[in-house]
């Protein structure tokens, strides 16, 4: 009788570890699932950003391929004696003007233009914060 108690009590004891062993691969199952939707939203955001720089760095040199421009054609009209004849007191101030303003560059240069944007962004989100290492992403699974 004592063994068969104890038998029972040795049953009793796999039992909940049975039940225990399944909520925990239940468990196991939900945080794989909410993980793997979490890689697709990371991969998601990460091609996002890489997107957003490249339309970021195509905006930039086009600025400065208009400033470029600018600054020539404002040269232009103060230097050439034809251009100067053509344009009014006023508009020759106008231009020196705005040409002094900006020397060699109608705005600042896009490294001080870059550090502006992330200072200003800054508070909502620190680029420190944001790793693009893709080594990251390589997550030993067993």
């Amino acid at each position: 009788i004592q063994t068969v108690r104890c038998f029972e009590v040795v049953r009793q004891k796999c039992c909940r570890l049975e039940q225990d062993q399944r909520r925990a691969r239940e468990q196991l199952a939900c945080a794989q699932a909410e993980r793997a939707v979490l890689e697709v939203k990371l991969k998601h955001a990460r091609n996002q950003v890489e997107v957003e720089m490249k339309k970021r760095h195509r905006a930039e040199a086009e600025l400065e391929k208009q400033e470029r421009k600018l600054q020539l054609v404002f040269e232009l009209l103060l230097q050439e004696p034809s251009g100067s004849a053509v344009l009014t007191e006023e508009q020759r101030s106008i231009l020196s003007t705005l040409a002094g303003q900006h020397p060699g560059r109608t705005l600042a240069p896009a490294s001080s233009r870059s550090s502006a944007v992330d200072e200003s962004c800054q508070s909502l989100l620190s680029h420190s914060d944001i790793s693009y290492d893709r080594i990251d992403d390589d997550v030993v699974r067993k």
